[in-house]
């Protein structure tokens, strides 16, 4: 687990694809456009995904299931199976993405390293002027996971489902929850007892 990454908020996270999309400026160096980690970072935030199970992934993966689709995936860090349901607008995008650059179905969707997506996305944090020892390649999981979280009242145990974690303990970590907040919510929830 990455402890010190933080997530990036929809803001940032919106500005970082933009940047991917557009290419930008850097140190007086153009850094050009690159499509395939924009659309890496777009499967991470909204599917919650770790890069290195992203980087795996292929059209065949996934499975049409009535009128949805699934991931049927095996994690690559845990080892632990992962099924679960792809939004149709999550396998629109990526059908898309797999007809625009010509990736037949058994081909990986993206035949690129852990390191070049690194290097790529550490090129675009620095131009937001994002600390890089906060930002990286988990940040959009991390997006994930606290918008899942906010989303649905705080379910923490959804969150922990949902990032296969063995506790809740760990997702509480994995989001940042510290003490303060926790303590915060409870003195807020006080009923006036006079």
């Amino acid at each position: 687990m990455n402890k010190r990454c933080v997530a990036l908020t929809d803001e940032q996270y919106r500005e970082s694809i933009s940047l991917l999309r557009s290419g930008f400026i850097l140190d007086e160096k153009l850094i050009k456009p690159n499509e395939r980690i924009a659309a890496v970072e777009v499967l991470q935030a909204t599917l919650g995904l770790r890069l290195g199970d992203t980087l795996k992934l292929k059209m065949c993966s996934f499975i049409k299931d009535g009128n949805r689709y699934r991931l049927d995936i095996k994690e690559q860090k845990t080892g632990k199976m992962r099924t679960f349901t792809v939004p149709i607008e999550v396998y629109s995008f990526i059908q898309d993405y797999a007809i625009s650059k010509g990736i037949s179905s058994d081909a990986k969707l993206f035949d690129i390293s852990e390191r070049q997506v690194e290097r790529h996305l550490n090129k675009v944090f620095s131009r937001m002027g994002l600390p890089l020892r906060q930002y990286g390649t988990h940040s959009a999981r991390k997006l994930f996971a606290t918008k899942v979280y906010v989303e649905n009242d705080y379910n923490i145990e959804l969150v922990r489902v949902l990032l296969q974690h063995s506790s809740v303990v760990t997702t509480q970590r994995y989001i940042g929850i510290q003490q303060k907040q926790v303590e915060d919510a409870l003195a807020g929830t006080v009923v006036n007892l006079v």
